[in-house]
């Protein structure tokens, strides 16, 4: 699941205990990606955040948006981004910006269709550097893989109010995906444990999720039940 510094915010609000949902979400399999928005992010209570998710809860992914940074701005916070993942050892995975992942350090960039070439990303950060990208047809897949990306997101499945702009990828085309690439292929976009099951069948490594999770009013429960489903359906 993807935990935004705003579902952080709406957590606290609510009395959730935040490290014992992040701990219960690992109990049942689910990887933690830290998902620091791009606004306002260097406010000093929204790092603390990161830094208590990435100590006390194990994260294992952080994912930083610094696009709409104009200037150094976006420098600036995947640095006192990447200086807490660091110290915690969680890998830090840029969206959209080489440069910026470059100029800090980051472990992993993650590169949509708009962006630079995957393999001229690959040329540029050599092997050891994790590269994801977006894919919603074949020839994008293919052509992501050939260039070098460790994994694909593939989706929008359904609408989904995460993204402002949603192109939907229907599952005749993920599945023809997963077997086109031997690399993990997910998916994604308004899923949920009631819609889940178009996804049965096909071979993807696994399932992302925001809002089915951290908009539940029991996020652990939702969790259960959601991978529950999935298994029930063979998809994980």
């Amino acid at each position: 699941t993807e935990l935004k510094t705003e579902d952080v915010e709406a957590l606290r609000r609510g009395g959730v205990n935040l490290e014992a949902h992040i701990e219960n979400l690992k109990q049942y399999g689910v990887p933690v990606v830290v998902a620091v928005n791009r606004f306002d992010t260097d406010s000093q209570a929204e790092l603390d955040e990161v830094a208590a998710i990435c100590e006390r809860c194990g994260a294992d992914f952080a994912l930083s948006d610094v696009f709409a940074r104009g200037g150094d701005g976006g420098i600036e916070l995947a640095e006192k981004v990447h200086a807490l993942t660091k110290k915690y050892n969680v890998p830090l995975i840029i969206d959209d910006r080489i440069d910026v992942a470059l100029a800090v350090g980051a472990e992993g960039v993650h590169l949509g269709k708009e962006d630079m070439p995957i393999a001229t990303a690959r040329r540029i950060l050599g092997d050891n550097f994790i590269i994801g990208a977006t894919a919603k047809t074949v020839p994008w897949a293919l052509e992501a893989y050939e260039g070098g990306a460790d994994y694909l997101g593939v989706g929008a499945i359904y609408p989904t109010t995460t993204k402002v702009k949603t192109v939907l990828t229907s599952t005749d085309t993920l599945a023809d995906i997963c077997k086109a690439v031997p690399i993990p292929v997910n998916a994604i976009g308004g899923l949920n444990k009631n819609n889940i099951d178009v996804l049965a069948g096909i071979p993807i490594a696994g399932i992302c999720v925001v809002s089915a999770i951290m908009k539940a009013e029991s996020p652990k429960i939702a969790t259960i039940e959601l991978k529950a489903r999935a298994k029930e359906l063979g998809i994980i």
